[in-house]
């Protein structure tokens, strides 16, 4: 059966694509001119130039398949809304949407993430029926908002007649993250360079745990549903302490107060606003450190999809041997 992924070169979109593959599905994946793709040769996927903001290109990559997975996205740290954001995250998805439709696609699958979901206000973990609630919080980045838009013109195309289903993946770890995304968290533990931990809180997870959840998505997911793929809700501090114990490197060992890190998030955003430049820091990607409340719950997807998660530990060893595969790292 003809599967297409789009954002294939990305963390999530590769490893769903060679999922796939080895599922015996064939597998198209688009790409953009400048995408670097050596990292997944040698797995048998087609790969076609398609721009999520080229309509055309879309529905040319699209023609024949039984379902298209959404996977390509803009992710940035930056705190306000930019118009690459918006082209990528909002309209792209308008694209994919109308190109799947117009090819005939029986279903698409739409790569969302937690952070267009919501945060605790209850002491229990978040699920799919909590409204939007970043915003109150201090947590709503650009990357967050277009990503939450883009599941409003998911819900429209649904209310048009269209076969999508959502997945919101939470923090993920796992091989083939070439930019690299999340994995930037592994290798800045073992450079060293992280400044200290918070007993703020998110959810981890393996990569691979996530598109095996997507494969299920498609396969029994109820049109129009969003499902958590999330793993377990752990501090920055303990997932830290983890990711030192597998790497055999020292952990951070300074705990930063509040007080701190409100300082640091200043600093960045001064600095961000006089170069121009996204830095990996800023106010929003430090009030998600302190948060305590960024936790979420998986059960409607392992009730209605069998959705099942390892363990962590092979996940960032699996990332830490492909990094230093690709000599990312020492």
């Amino acid at each position: 059966m003809l599967t297409v992924v789009t954002g294939a070169s990305g963390l999530v979109g590769g490893n769903l694509a060679i999922l796939l593959r080895q599922a015996g599905h064939e597998v198209r994946c688009t790409k953009r001119a400048r995408s670097r793709l050596a990292h997944l040769d040698g797995f048998g996927l087609e790969w076609v130039d398609a721009d999520i903001e080229d309509r055309a290109s879309l529905e040319r990559a699209f023609a024949g398949a039984a379902v298209v997975f959404h996977c390509a996205a803009r992710v940035s740290v930056r705190r306000r809304v930019t118009r690459e954001l918006v082209r990528a995250n909002v309209r792209g998805t308008q694209n994919v949407l109308r190109a799947a439709r117009t090819a005939g696609v029986k279903r698409v699958v739409h790569c969302s993430t937690v952070a267009a979901r919501a945060v605790s206000t209850t002491g229990r973990p978040v699920t799919e029926d909590e409204p939007y609630n970043l915003g109150d919080f201090g947590l709503d980045d650009g990357y967050s908002r277009t990503k939450r838009s883009a599941e409003r013109v998911v819900q429209r195309a649904v209310a048009d007649g269209q076969d999508v289903v959502v997945v919101n993946p939470s923090y993920m770890f796992g091989p083939y993250d070439a930019r690299p995304s999340s994995g930037e968290m592994i290798l800045q533990v073992m450079r060293g360079t992280v400044p200290g931990t918070t007993l703020g809180v998110s959810n981890f997870v393996d990569v691979r745990d996530v598109c095996r959840g997507m494969i299920a998505a498609w396969e029994k997911g109820r049109t129009g549903q969003a499902y958590i793929l999330g793993g377990y809700n752990m501090t920055y501090e303990a997932i830290l302490t983890l990711i030192a114990s597998v790497a055999r490197v020292p952990p951070p060992r300074l705990r930063l107060p509040l007080v701190v890190t409100r300082a640091m998030a200043a600093a960045c955003d001064l600095a961000e606003r006089l170069t121009g430049r996204e830095g990996y820091l800023n106010s929003a990607t430090l009030r998600y450190s302190g948060c305590t409340a960024f936790c979420f719950s998986s059960e409607k997807a392992m009730r209605e999809l069998g959705y099942a998660v390892g363990p962590l530990e092979p996940s960032i060893a699996d990332a830490i041997a492909w990094f230093r595969e690709r000599k990312m790292i020492a």
